[in-house]
């Protein structure tokens, strides 16, 4: 039976995933990518909802005091250096399989909807569903399964690796993924608090989804 702490940090991070994989499914069988344009939102949808319904579980969450300016710089600088690296790291031996990407367009048109569901979806609600699974449970839980017992400064190099390592396979991108990886687990293990690698992910995914826009680069969405 699992442990409802752990569930309530899977099961966004689980409904995310199905909805990646009814996608696959759904494009092998021939659906267009076109007829999947609203199945991100829905995604965005449930997770959200998840995250809302099992607020009262994360005793993460909870802003830290003292916390201010410091934590948003921090954030701000970490993201920024993350979304270099990402767009950088891209040659072939750097990609791993084939993302189909998003694009907005249709008969040439951006359809501004979809832009702001996407870019919304991945700043807010993304990097608050990711950080909770891959920082504060999984990489907790390979250093002691009775993971929030775990001081996230006591977390050794070797769950710090495993968790970064399995956050890069999740990612075509896989060493702008390994990159991300580490650098959102470092700042959760220096600072204490889980916001630090969420606001550094909301920069990262925000500001990619803009650079995404502005330069009609689909394929990195």
């Amino acid at each position: 039976m699992v442990d409802r702490a752990n569930l309530y940090r899977i099961a966004p991070f689980g409904a995310y995933v199905f909805f990646m994989i009814l996608e696959d499914v759904l494009l092998k069988f021939g659906w267009e990518p076109g007829e999947l344009r609203m199945l991100y939102a829905l995604k965005i949808a449930v997770v959200a909802g998840l995250l809302w319904a099992m607020r009262s579980a994360y005793s993460e969450l909870r802003w830290p005091s003292g916390a201010g300016l410091r934590v948003c710089f921090t954030a701000l600088v970490a993201g920024i250096v993350v979304f270099i690296a990402w767009i950088n790291l891209t040659a072939d031996w750097m990609v791993m399989g084939e993302s189909v990407g998003f694009d907005p367009r249709e008969d040439g048109e951006i359809d501004w909807f979809l832009v702001t569901v996407r870019i919304i979806g991945a700043a807010l609600v993304v990097p608050v569903m990711e950080e909770l699974f891959w920082r504060s449970f999984l990489m907790r839980w390979i250093e002691n399964p009775d993971f929030l017992a775990v001081n996230p400064a006591h977390v050794g190099l070797k769950a710090l690796c495993i968790a970064a390592a399995l956050f890069a396979l999740a990612h075509s991108l896989w060493l702008a993924g390994l990159f991300a990886g580490i650098v959102y687990s470092v700042l959760y293990v220096r600072s204490g608090t889980l916001w630090l690698p969420i606001l550094a992910h909301a920069v990262t995914n925000g500001v990619l989804g803009i650079w995404i826009v502005a330069t009609g680069n689909w394929g990195f969405w």
